[in-house]
């Protein structure tokens, strides 16, 4: 912002010194095409001017709203995989397996009641009683049904929003060795290039720089990690609020 008044006031400057100018030294007869050219200098400048306040402007909207699709979608990633990992013990490291899990698979339903029983005790020779839990399973639920209500939109899931030429979304899957426990963990990410592929590359260029705990930091927008056991995406909290 600075810059750009230092810009403003340099024109004025200028603009006052070549009206100075063109009135004390230069001929009547060439004056008219000097002030035609003199304003179409100026309606130039004045373009460039407004370019350089309304690019960022428009592109932190553009930024918003594609991001806010790309999380969307990282997010039904992140839904599907922890239910893979539910019923399989670990993540799926392909979209196909992904998904042809969720067209399958099945949710098993339980609850579980404490109960107990008597037990002969050869020490005391007495009965005694013994506690226990009782699981029950109370029937099936498909987990299309009970992740995406209906929907058909984890189908497509793969593909990145926005994405010029049909981008898909990287997905890992692995096992790492956290302090002797083995832990599944994945990851699905998208450079921010793919998305904003369109725009000014100096402001997607600062956008890949970020480092903030309002921004999607890095050059990247992911979710989960293959270095850490995580399922947290890269995002600041304003993208998990509804109506965002």
């Amino acid at each position: 912002m600075l810059n750009l008044i230092l810009i403003v006031v340099l024109i004025c400057l200028v603009t006052f010194g070549l009206v100075f100018v063109i009135d004390r030294f230069l001929p009547q007869k060439v004056k008219p095409v000097l002030v035609i050219a003199f304003g179409l200098l100026s309606i130039f400048l004045g373009y460039k001017i407004y370019q350089s306040i309304n690019a960022p402007i428009e592109f932190n909207k553009v930024r918003k709203e594609r991001f806010s699709h790309v999380i969307a979608k990282l997010k039904d990633i992140r839904d599907a995989e922890e239910a893979y990992k539910t019923v399989n013990g670990k993540y799926a490291g392909n979209f196909e397996s992904l998904i042809k899990f969720i067209d399958t698979g099945n949710y098993t339903i339980t609850t579980q009641r404490d109960s107990s029983y008597m037990r002969f005790d050869k020490a005391y020779g007495i009965e005694l009683q013994q506690d226990t839990v009782i699981i029950d399973t109370l029937g099936m639920v498909k987990i299309k049904d009970s992740l995406f209500k209906g929907s058909d939109r984890y189908k497509s899931m793969m593909d990145v929003p926005y994405a010029q030429n049909g981008e898909k979304f990287e997905l890992k899957a692995d096992i790492m060795d956290k302090s002797g426990y083995k832990a599944p963990v994945f990851e699905a990410k998208v450079k921010k290039d793919v998305v904003l592929y369109d725009q000014p590359k100096d402001l997607v260029d600062r956008e890949k720089a970020h480092q903030s705990v309002e921004e999607v930091n890095g050059d990247e927008i992911k979710v989960g990690s293959l270095t850490d056991v995580s399922t947290n995406g890269n995002w600041p909290p304003i993208y998990d609020r509804k109506n965002n």
